[in-house]
């Protein structure tokens, strides 16, 4: 049986152990923290590309709350420019605590073994093996390694050295009481309110409360209509958390080290896709026959959703002016299926269209 690390317990990581396992696979997940974070309430978007991968798996969503539609709203004057039904997927929209569906990815993942509060510090391929160091001064020894660390993922320093970009703005989080937050917005739908250098975002996270993200330089939204204002006050003092994102990496793979999730291509959060890509991620390395076919499946996918999500750094604070004018028009006018590509999106077709297409992957090596 293969013995296959994955440095990182977050959605991608516990995902991955999931799908991996369904094979002849043995996982050991490693996770810095000292606890999976099952009481995080901040909120998670569950696109319906991650949830049919996630409920496919067996991890149960039963927690979330579906949301029908996502409305665009103008900053001052709180006008919807544009409208996204949400339903016409097989699989809902679903929106929960980000602790929740991480329990529940750990309760999914049933035996496999999940080390807490054990810092990966070096990775070392020798050709036969990889051998992981750890901040205790352990180390062990594995088949194969699935870098899930996100963000300053140590693992990925293997396949070449790649900083991070401050994207210049901030985010805050906060759980509002849904009924308070009802005195301000409708808080059955996802609603985000676009406006010069800032955004806010507001959706239900269960049948009590909302989650509330406001994105931009600093917290102030002066001038921002009433609703806004009044839920930020709502929610008090947030902590600010740089964003950062990374131009997809030219390698996700080095020898029997793989990279998925942020540590291969971190996205900024303005379409939410951050965790669902993650999940494609994990189950479609599950379903390759070698650790390099990843990168081949995903590449095309990735580009796509990073440009899609980079986009918004700009689109979605441009100042009011006929720039604005002419994205508002284009957001009226979006046609219902713009979004299909990405949630009608199916990890099982695109490995079948690769075996159809592939006259290689019997020749190769299982990982």
């Amino acid at each position: 049986m293969r013995r296959i690390a994955i440095v990182g317990a977050g959605i991608g990581g516990l995902t991955a152990a999931i799908a991996l396992t369904r094979g002849d696979v043995e996982c050991v997940v490693v996770e810095q923290r000292p606890a999976l974070g099952v009481d995080e309430g901040t909120g998670i978007q569950i696109s319906p590309n991650a949830g049919a991968e996630l409920l496919d798996l067996g991890v149960s969503l039963d927690s979330a709350v579906p949301a029908g539609h996502r409305e665009l709203r103008r900053w001052q004057d709180d006008r919807v420019l544009g409208h996204t039904d949400l339903s016409r997927y097989a699989v809902p929209y679903l929106t929960m605590p980000r602790g929740a569906l991480i329990g529940s990815l750990r309760k999914a993942a049933g035996r496999t073994r999940v080390i807490l509060g054990r810092r990966c510090v070096a990775v070392r391929d020798d050709g036969t093996s990889v051998v992981l160091g750890f901040d205790d001064g352990t180390a062990g020894r594995f088949d194969a390694v699935v870098g899930a660390d996100g963000l300053r993922s140590v693992v990925r320093g293997l396949t070449g050295s790649h900083t991070p970009r401050h994207s210049g703005l901030v985010a805050g989080r906060a759980v509002l009481p849904r009924r308070a937050a009802s005195r301000f917005v409708e808080t059955d739908r996802v609603v985000v309110w676009l406006g010069p250098g800032r955004h806010c975002v507001t959706y239900p996270i269960s049948r009590d409360h909302v989650n509330l993200v406001v994105v931009g330089p600093s917290f102030v939204f002066d001038g921002w209509h009433p609703s806004v204002r009044g839920l930020i006050a709502l929610a008090g003092p947030m902590r600010p958390r740089p964003l950062y994102d990374l131009p997809p990496l030219p390698f996700w793979q080095h020898g029997r080290v793989v990279l998925i999730g942020d540590a291969a291509h971190p996205i900024l959060p303005f379409i939410a896709q951050g965790a669902a890509q993650a999940v494609e991620d994990a189950v479609t390395l599950a379903g390759c026959r070698d650790l390099a076919d990843l990168q081949a499946l995903r590449e095309e996918r990735i580009r796509k959703v990073y440009a899609m999500s980079r986009a918004g750094l700009r689109v979605h604070h441009l100042p009011d002016g006929a720039e604005q004018r002419i994205r508002d028009r284009a957001l009226a006018a979006a046609r219902p299926d713009a979004h299909d590509w990405l949630y009608g999106h199916r990890v099982a077709a695109s490995l079948r269209r690769s075996s159809d297409t592939s006259s290689t992957r019997d020749e190769r090596p299982s990982f």
